[in-house]
This record gives C-alpha cells, structure tokens and sequence, in this order.
C-alpha cells in the first residue's frame, strides 16, 4: 500500500481510469471466418458466401452465428449484402425501393478457393476477400486503386450492432452522410460527428442527425493529377453512427444487414448517374416550381394572404405559388378549412383569379390525424385500421391539433385511405400541391401517452402548443426502446423514441418502428405522390421535410428550420449542395430565415442567393416580422434583379430539370463537378454551379460589397460564360 494518502489517492485514480480505458477498449466482437464461397449463375452471376463467427462475445448482445454473404456486380455497380444465415432481418422494403433481392441458395453451387477473385467480365471492380478473420476489399480494376478494404478492423454483426470499418487514403475526399448542417463546409471533416436518424432537430443544430437518413458518400481522389471518383451506399434505414478519422470510416449501426452498393464513376457526375439508376430517378417536377415561392406560418386570415399577392403585384416582384401552413385549417386538422378566416367560397374564388393569373397554390399536411369522434378523416382511419399500434391499440402522440394518431403508410390500407382523404380534400380546394411537414415523425410527447382523465388539454390557443399535455410515460422496457449501443441521436445519446413514436410501436405486418422509423416521410411521399397523380395525371409538386434514400423520386425538400443568421445563410448551401448528391435536385433553404427576423442587409444578401437555389421560397416564423421580399424597399430592388435573372434563366433550369429526371444531375452542385482536376475547388462552399454553365458566387458576410471567387487552376481561367455578372 502506497506510503502516503497522497500516492494512495493517486494510486486510485490512476487504477479507476485504467479500468475505464480499458472498458472503452472492450472487443464488441472477434470477427468471422469464409467457411465457403459459392459461384452461382443467377441473374449473370454472383459469388455466394457462408461465414461463422471466431468466438461470441457479449458486448452489446450475443454475435449472429452464421452469416450469409451476397456479391453481385455490372460493369459500373457493386453490391456486397450480407445478413443472418439462418434467420429473416429487417431490411428496407423492396416495394418501398425497387431492386433485385438476393438469389435463394442453389442446390448445386460451384465451390471457389476462399481466396478467388471476383472479377466478372466488363466489370469495373475486382472483389477480394481474405477468410480468415473474414475481410473484403473492393478494387478499382483500371488502375489497382483500392476503394474500400475492411481488413484490419473488427467486423462485428450482432442483431442490435453491426460494425464495420473501411482503410482509406489521407489524400481521399469525401462528401455525404445527410442529413447534417455542416459548418465546415461541404467536404466532410475527419473527426466531426455523423449519426444518421430522422428527427425533428432544426436546421441550425450543428453536426447533429437533423430530417432526413442518407447512408451515402461520394469520394473524391486526385492523385498526381489523375482524378477519380465513386460513391458508396449502405441501404440500411436503422439508426447509425459514422465515424470519419480521416485514415478510416467506421459504420456503427444498430439494426438491420449490411447491403453496400458501389458506384465506380469516375466522373462526380457518373457516380450520381450510377445511383439514381438503383434509388429512382428524380421526379419530373412541373414548370412552375421553378419559379418563386412565398410562404409564412402565420397567415392568419385570407385577406392576409391576398394582401401578400397584391403586395408581391404592386411591388413588381415575381411571385409564382403562394403558400400556406396550418392557418388555413381548423383547429390544425388535416384536410379541412377554418370556417371564419379561409371560408370556402371565398378561398374558391382567390384561387380562380390566381389561377387565371398563372399562380399555384400550395398547403400544409402533417400526419398527426387529430383524435376526435366527430372528425370525419378519423372516422374513416378508425374504420380501416389505418394508424401505427403500440400494445394493440393506435399510437397516442401530440402535434398541433393535439392528441393524435400516426397513419402508417406501410399499411396498403393506410395508403388507399391517405389517396381517398386527398381526393376528398382535392374536391373541397383544388390545391396545386402538398407540404407534408413533421414526418421524421415530430411528436411533442415521449412515451407511451393516454388522455388525462382528470383534466382536458387547454385549448391550443391559451398555450404553447408544443407543450405537452397528454400522460406519458416513457417507454424503456423493450431493447428496442433502450438498446444496448446508444447512437448520438440529436447530439446527445438521446432516446430513440424521445418526442417521436416509441421505437417499439408497431407498423404494418408486425414491422417495428425501431427498424422503419427513417422511412417515415418517404414512405408518407409515396402515398402522396400516388394521391396527386391520380387526380389529374400531371405531374405532382410535393415537398417534403423528412427524407430517405429515393425520396428525390417523389418530393421537393427544404431544409428545415433555420436561422435569420449569416452563418445560416451560409450553412445553406452545403446543405443544398447535399442534396444534389442524394438525388434529390429540387431543394432549398427558407430565403431570409424562418426565425428570428434578419436584418434589411441579410435579407438582401439571401434573395441574391435564393434566387439561385432549385426552389426558391421565402418562409418565415409567426413570431417574427413580416418578412416578405417587398418589406423593405432595398430589398424588393434586389428581389428584381436576382428574380429577373432567374426567370430570365427558366429555359436553361427547366432543361437541367429534365436532365436530373434522366440522369440525376443536380440542379446546384459544386464545382469541383465541373472542375475535378481543380484541387481547391474540393472544399469550396460559398460558391457554386448551376448546371454546367453558370457559376454562383453570393455575398455571405455582413458589411461586404465584393466577393473573392476562386475562377482559375494552373491551366487557365475558368471560362467567363460561367460567371454571373455581380448585383
């Protein structure tokens, strides 16, 4: 024993942060081995692997003992899926995203060496493997370049954590992982956190999971000035981590296979080309989405929203679709009117004149379907069965109508009955398009929630409505409630079901929501989608908060809900730029700011910007000024100018519209796009390209009247038909 309480206590601290070292550095797993590898003829070809666990460990629950291994290939794609041997895994729906399932085992499968290369003819990949500990390397076969390789690393596949690890060179690239506002720009940064599960987290949360999941990445590699690109998917839709060291990505996942598909490139744009033909090309969006947008949570009246269009008309500002949140309902139900501030006869005839004007209308639905007997949409929900269970019943939530109920769009009939009520609603007000906001899902409530008995939930207007007022309880006893690996889910380890549905609840055919929770909002686009369609057969306009690998196919996004800031301001752009990699080209930032109110000279600066986003909408906050582009004279002037340019520009952007519904190209992408041999442009964010042939360069700071674009490499100066003239 130490000879003094001093080396004693010392002694003690150094043994209690050994322990706890050595508790961080506990094994999750030792890994598999390849017992076998099989060549199969199916569908042109594919290997076919069986891998057993080295030794089970407990951490974070006991290792699945076989595994089954799934390698196919074309000449531009990759896939690698592997999962339980011998039971059934969660897996994203193949009616929700289309593509070919694994083969069934074969009765008289050709036996490889362990050690045999995958190579199909006219591949673009050689697939290696190493038995033992099992690892797999992906290969770019032109140059030798190694894309991928999990050698190395702990593989670790439990039926609540899955990890895997990938080497990568210091001089790599990379760009994705959505959806994250990313203050260090566009190109990721070794070390910043990345975890991927929807949740209602504004915008302006830094590094943290915010709307939407999308597991994909895009790297970018300029060695000696030979440059080269590719792109990785992991299809899984359960919650996860990702940790970028900058030598190394490591996927911590809780749920679901590993179904990894790589996209060779080598072009940026190739790579994009190669993953919307799997995930589903962009949706053709109508003409009229281009043009400028004008939106408020707040209008309170219809009047109000008159006075907008006038004020838009006499301040000769272009304005396309003028918008509404929930003030148009009652009492925030979905699919109904408020009988005294938007009556029906009136809303009619407003929307005959701005029709015979040119003009759209556009309104808001969220999927919390308020929880009244006498609510004719939840009578018919209740009757079909429509809405995600928890213990049997329907899942008790609270948005802003109140109690609710969740349709679940697993459910076929909750998609027929989501198509009718949109039907019905289409014959009240023939609305241009659909908003559907809140569907991460948003939830003011946690837990497992019952309607007092012994008091009623004040009315909506005598408190704040996100407060809630239900009796909860939180909802910890399942593992899928509480499992073992915590992501860091909203920044902060938070509960998986915290203000969202419990993740033990149920959706349709027994799914879990611990499993589908993130395809919430694609799943909801889909029935939406389907319901315009079937209307008229044009062209659907839908955006949507809430996002999931493929949403591009069936909604517009914006970014949630962001700051009247410049750094928001230009936060905006990467995050835009994002989307454009996750084919979803029709996005946007609320132009100004949702809230707090920006100044004169930031609003200014925004529609300089927004002007140039895909979709372009202002969209503020109820508790903050009125912030349309004619309340300050200096800024409608700017709202001319930007505006005329991009009205002026509608045949060019309508055209690259079409361009991403063929081939996934985004609107806005960066400019390494077109400029890959240009090393600075890797981690350029305040500007951007339009296309091939325009160049946008915004002023982001305050008190700024010039910009310092980077326009030229070692070969030469960009070529002026790229640059937009100043304002």
């Amino acid at each position: 024993m130490p000879s003094s309480p001093f080396l004693w206590y010392l002694a003690l601290l150094i043994s209690l942060y050994l322990s706890g070292t050595l508790a961080l550095q506990q094994r999750a797993g030792y890994g598999y081995r390849l017992t076998a590898l099989e060549e199969s003829t199916l569908d042109g070809g594919c290997l076919v692997g069986h891998l057993k666990v080295k030794q089970s460990t407990s951490t974070y629950g006991l290792d699945i003992p076989n595994l089954r291994l799934f390698g196919h290939e074309n000449q531009k794609r990759l896939r690698v899926h592997i999962t339980d041997a011998d039971n059934p895994r969660w897996e994203v729906p193949y009616n929700l995203l289309p593509r070919a399932p694994p083969p069934p085992p074969t009765k008289n499968p050709k036996t490889l060496s362990p050690f045999s290369l995958s190579s199909y003819p006219g591949s673009e990949f050689i697939f290696t493997f190493n038995p033992d500990p099992f690892s797999f390397a992906v290969t770019r076969k032109s140059n030798g370049e190694s894309l991928f390789n999990t050698s190395n690393f702990y593989f670790v596949f439990k039926d609540q954590y899955i990890e895997i690890s990938s080497q990568l060179p210091e001089t790599a690239s990379l760009y994705g992982f959505g959806e994250n506002t990313q203050p260090g720009g566009i190109r990721l940064r070794p070390n910043d956190p990345y975890t991927l599960y929807t949740t209602d987290t504004s915008a302006f949360n830094l590094n943290t999971d915010l709307y939407g999941s999308h597991p994909v990445y895009m790297d970018l590699r300029n060695s000696g000035g030979k440059v080269s690109t590719h792109g990785v998917l992991l299809l899984n839709s359960n919650g996860m981590d990702v940790f970028y060291t900058g030598k190394s990505l490591t996927y911590k996942i809780i749920g679901g296979v590993l179904d990894f598909y790589f996209f060779s490139g080598p072009g940026p744009l190739d790579v994009v080309d190669q993953y919307t033909a799997l995930i589903g090309r962009p949706a053709p969006m109508p003409y009229w989405a281009l043009g400028f947008h004008q939106c408020r949570w707040g209008y309170k009246s219809l009047s109000v929203v008159q006075g907008v269009v006038e004020g838009y008309k006499k301040a000769n500002i272009p304005l396309d679709v003028i918008w509404n949140d929930d003030d148009h309902m009652d009492a925030s139900k979905d699919f109904t009117l408020d009988p005294i501030n938007y009556p029906r006869p009136k809303l009619l005839k407003f929307l005959n004149q701005i029709h015979s004007r040119g003009m759209k209308y556009v309104v808001l639905i969220d999927p919390g379907i308020a929880v009244n007997p006498s609510y004719g949409v939840y009578q018919r929900g209740i009757a079909k069965d429509v809405f995600v269970k928890l213990d049997g019943q329907p899942y008790l939530a609270q948005v802003w109508p109140g109690p609710v109920y969740f349709p679940d769009f697993l459910n076929p009939n909750g998609v027929s009955w989501w198509v009718d009520e949109i039907s019905r609603f289409h014959q009240l007000v023939p609305v241009d398009g659909l908003w559907i906001d809140m569907n991460e899902v948003s939830n003011f409530c946690t837990g497992k929630c019952v309607i007092p008995t012994t008091r009623q939930c004040p009315d909506r207007k005598a408190i704040k409505p996100s407060v809630c007022c239900l009796d909860c309880k939180n909802v910890t006893s399942t593992r899928w409630d509480d499992p073992p690996y915590k992501i860091n889910a909203a920044g902060k380890k938070a509960l998986l079901g915290f203000k969202t549905i419990a993740t033990s609840a149920m959706h349709y055919g027994g799914v879990l929501e611990y499993n589908a929770h993130s395809l919430y909002g694609f799943s909801e686009a889909i029935a939406t989608h389907k319901a315009l369609l079937g209307l008229n057969g044009k062209r659907p306009f839908i955006l949507s908060r809430s996002t999931f690998v493929g949403s591009g196919s069936y909604a517009a996004h914006w970014t949630g809900d962001n700051k009247g800031t410049w750094e928001d301001l230009r936060y905006s752009i990467s995050t835009i730029l994002n989307f454009g990699l996750f084919g979803m080209p029709m996005v946007g930032s609320d132009i100004c700011g949702f809230y707090p109110a920006p100044t004169e000279e930031l609003c200014n600066r925004w529609i300089q910007l927004g002007a140039f986003y895909p979709f372009s909408r202002d969209h503020s906050n109820f508790a903050s000024p009125r912030q349309e582009l004619y309340q300050w004279n200096s800024v409608a002037k700017s709202a001319r100018s930007a505006l005329g340019l991009r009205y002026k520009l509608l045949p060019y952007l309508y055209t690259l519209l079409y361009e991403a519904h063929l081939t996934g190209a985004p609107l806005a992408r960066p400019v390494f796009f077109s400029f890959p041999e240009f090393t600075p442009s890797y981690g350029l964010s305040a500007q951007f390209l339009l296309g091939p042939g325009v160049m946008v360069s915004p002023v982001l700071d305050r008190c700024s009247t010039t910009v310092k674009a980077r326009c030229n490499d070692s070969q030469g100066d960009v070529p002026t038909r790229h640059l937009v003239q100043p304002f």
